[in-house]
């Protein structure tokens, strides 16, 4: 078929019957226009801002003026603003929906601005190829119950446990085994992973009484109430400082003592210890501090038949475990709940239900992802 040359008056009144709401059959009819395919060109053309091509001669459309130094002035500055206009358009998407341009965004966007631009415009302003966005786009984005499921027990468990804790949630409960990377790309698709811990720095206290490290960070034991090992931990999250005194079996993890109290002092770690009866023989591990290093305390062991053990000075990993525990107490509570810094009652009432749910409930990777008293239970 010959193919017609149309003058620029002609396009540009299609464009103007167009803008009048005239059908395309009535503009072919009424400018004797053969090819419906031409006037759908011209009013894309235009719509895009590409007013430019009218001028260009016929079978050069796709091949003529790419380059902007053969625009004028007005048609190349037409250009940039239409793809200024279009960068704006999805910062103000992409900003709103809260999420980075992955796949599933990318068609989102496409598929609500391709109404008013053309779509390798906002594919180019997207740095995306074609190929790429059409087989984004015939991909099955919808979750499935495992993930629903992933979304919920990282909700549920307030962000604090990482892809290998809910990796043994989600197949204890569907009773089947999914890949832990299967769960961890999920994870990092819905920004779900654990929160990055805090370092903290440790000065130690003054010895007097002091001890050799009889454990030398061997925190494995056979047996409970055979290794403890305690630390204390600052609070400042109420009115006034307070100060948490624990102590941890090395057995199974829990805590089976605790105080908190608004003075350091030795009555603190002294009133922990008297909580539990203790078999003899036991080894009980802690740091330097001089509330580990007192006489008091010294006499108060000797007279429960407990084997004391200390940290090397200024070396915090030898007590990795219960500095462990006063980490993951804190930033799973306090540094994801600023709005709790409150009353000294209020901190208390956190640590408290804190360390039961850490004993009861909270699952460990070392214990088979169960909890400290189900793995006591489960072994006994």
């Amino acid at each position: 078929m010959k193919r017609v040359a149309y003058s620029i008056e002609t396009k540009y009144k299609v464009v103007e019957m167009k803008l009048n709401g005239y059908s395309t059959r009535e503009i072919m009819d009424t400018l004797n226009i053969k090819n419906k395919s031409q006037v759908d060109n011209w009013w894309k053309w235009y719509r895009n801002g590409e007013t430019h091509r009218f001028k260009q001669q016929v079978g050069k459309q796709y091949s003529y003026g790419k380059g902007s130094e053969e625009l004028s002035t007005v048609e190349d500055l037409k250009i940039k603003l239409k793809r200024k206009e279009v960068e704006n358009e999805i910062f103000k998407k992409v900003q709103g929906i809260g999420k980075e341009v992955v796949p599933e965004v990318v068609v989102e966007l496409v598929k609500e601005l391709k109404l008013r631009y053309n779509v390798s415009l906002i594919l180019e302003v997207l740095n995306i190829p074609k190929s790429t966005y059409y087989r984004w786009k015939n991909k099955d984005f919808r979750m499935v119950e495992s993930e629903h499921e992933i979304i919920q027990l990282c909700k549920k468990h307030r962000f604090t446990y990482g892809y290998r804790k809910i990796t043994a949630l989600i197949n204890r409960k569907f009773n089947q085994t999914i890949n832990h990377k299967k769960v961890q790309r999920i994870m990092q698709k819905h920004n779900l992973n654990c929160k990055v811990r805090m370092k903290k720095s440790k000065k130690p206290g003054s010895a007097y009484y002091k001890t050799n490290n009889l454990l030398n960070r061997n925190f494995k034991t056979e047996k409970p109430l055979e290794i403890l090992t305690t630390d204390i931990t600052y609070l400042p999250y109420g009115k006034t400082m307070l100060y948490l005194s624990s102590i941890m079996d090395l057995y199974n993890g829990e805590i089976i003592a605790y105080t908190i109290r608004t003075q350091q002092d030795q009555k603190l770690v002294n009133d922990t210890l008297k909580q539990i009866e203790l078999p003899s023989g036991c080894i009980l591990h802690s740091d330097q501090g001089s509330v580990y290093t007192s006489y008091e305390y010294y006499k108060l062991c000797e007279e429960k038949g407990i084997t004391r053990s200390m940290s090397r000075k200024g070396t915090p990993a030898d007590n990795a475990p219960i500095e462990c525990f006063h980490s993951s107490l804190k930033c799973e509570t306090f540094y994801l709940n600023n709005e709790l810094n409150s009353s000294n009652d209020i901190v208390i009432d956190i640590v408290e239900n804190y360390i039961e749910n850490y004993n009861k409930i909270r699952i460990q990777q070392k214990l088979g992802y169960l909890s400290p008293l189900e793995f006591r239970k489960l072994a006994a």
